[in-house]
């Protein structure tokens, strides 16, 4: 299969192509709609949550497989190679608890808004890229789970696009990432709500 990726895409390794789970499918698009329909069944189970306990390495482990798990082999396990962006491999799960633990405590503390500590947790979780792939779509279902779960207000609108597809708002979210990269939250807290 050949992929075309966007600005911004994480590449697969060779390894990574190998745990394929869906041997028919031969193009981006195909592939596109297969991981579509896992990721629409992951939403559905994830809206079903009665349950707070999200901000823990366990539940977004969970989480990844649950949103590629009928597509990838890998999805749910930590990446094993070095990537285009997102911390060496080796450290991702000490970040990661990093992360859920400042991310507890900011909500122990009642330390930003609710938009501002879901858009923090996101950028972070980016930031770390701790799978394979779709950590992007990962990062947002989270930041919208912490939203919808932890705080009862309504999910992010993510500049109203498409975000995996080339395009102005993909490159304005990247913008606002990389800005964040540089602890300047203020685009990314202007996308999510755009």
């Amino acid at each position: 299969m050949t992929i075309d990726y966007s600005d911004g895409a994480t590449p697969f390794s060779q390894d990574e192509m190998d745990d394929l789970l869906l041997t028919h499918i031969t193009t981006r698009g195909e592939l596109d709609r297969w991981e579509l329909e896992n990721i629409n069944e992951a939403y559905q189970w994830a809206e079903r949550l009665k349950h707070r306990n999200i901000l823990n390495e366990n539940f977004l482990c969970l989480l990844h497989k649950r949103m590629f798990g009928n597509v990838w082999k890998w999805a749910g396990t930590f990446r094993k190679s070095e990537k285009n962006i997102g911390i060496s491999w080796v450290e991702i799960a000490v970040y990661l608890k990093l992360l859920c633990d400042d991310a507890n405590t900011w909500l122990g503390f009642d330390t930003y808004p609710p938009d501002e500590f879901a858009a923090r947790f996101h950028h972070r979780l980016v930031y770390i890229h701790p799978f394979a792939n779709g950590n992007g779509r990962h990062a947002r279902l989270m930041a919208d789970l912490i939203l919808e779960k932890l705080f009862k207000t309504e999910p992010f609108t993510w500049g109203g696009a498409v975000l995996t597809k080339q395009g102005v708002s993909r490159a304005a979210y990247i913008k606002a990432l990389k800005a964040a990269d540089n602890h300047d939250y203020s685009l990314l807290l202007q996308f999510v709500r755009s």
